[in-house]
């Protein structure tokens, strides 16, 4: 019994720990160069953990993927940047000047924003699976995303719950908050992935 609560406590501490590296290193690189690269190494740790290598070091390993992917991740970053601040714009421009006439605008760019939200979902795992460019990794994700309706509707409920626990307790929210997420969204997409892999099996071997 001690021994299960010691592993449990340990990954708690897992948890916390990536969390805290991950503000740590956003705010490293000024946010906006920080924030893409130490996502990534959020979710390449947690990729490992997700595949069993978990006794990797932890600061080592997320310090090493923060190196290696500086640049090409806030490649990635900068359109993303682009992506949202055109969305956001535009849902600004359409409040100021909201009217009977263009209400029925909102409709479209709310659907387009929220199927860009879901494809954020499938571009950070998509990223620390493949070895793909930048531009490969949205058409990867964009795929993931329509072949893995199931996968994609777990991601939301279980989210959703965690909003929830947070909200109840929003302590939860600042230990946990990213490390979690990014473990909710690496599980579900890494089972895509190897579900996706042993449909293609047969098809390799003919």
């Amino acid at each position: 019994m001690s021994r299960a609560l010691y592993s449990i406590l340990e990954w708690i501490t897992r948890f916390a720990y990536i969390n805290i590296l991950w503000v740590f290193f956003s705010l490293v690189g000024g946010i906006l160069l920080g924030l893409f690269p130490a996502t990534i190494a959020m979710f390449s740790l947690i990729r490992q953990w997700l595949k069993g290598n978990s006794d990797l070091p932890v600061f080592k390993s997320f310090w090493q993927y923060y190196k290696s992917e500086f640049f090409k991740s806030n490649r990635l970053g900068v359109i993303v940047y682009m992506v949202s601040l055109i969305f956001i714009f535009n849902i600004f421009f359409l409040q100021a000047n909201i009217g009977e006439l263009l209400t029925w605008t909102y409709a479209p760019l709310l659907a387009g924003f929220l199927l860009f939200i879901i494809l954020l979902f499938y571009i950070f795992p998509t990223y620390v699976h493949f070895d793909l460019k930048v531009s490969q990794i949205f058409k990867n994700a964009f795929l993931m995303m329509l072949v893995s309706p199931m996968h994609t509707f777990l991601i939301f409920i279980s989210l959703g719950a965690f909003y929830f626990i947070v909200s109840a307790i929003p302590a939860l929210g600042l230990a946990f908050g990213a490390s979690f997420y990014c473990f909710i969204t690496m599980w579900f997409a890494l089972d895509a992935f190897n579900k996706i892999d042993k449909k293609k099996a047969p098809d390799t071997t003919t």
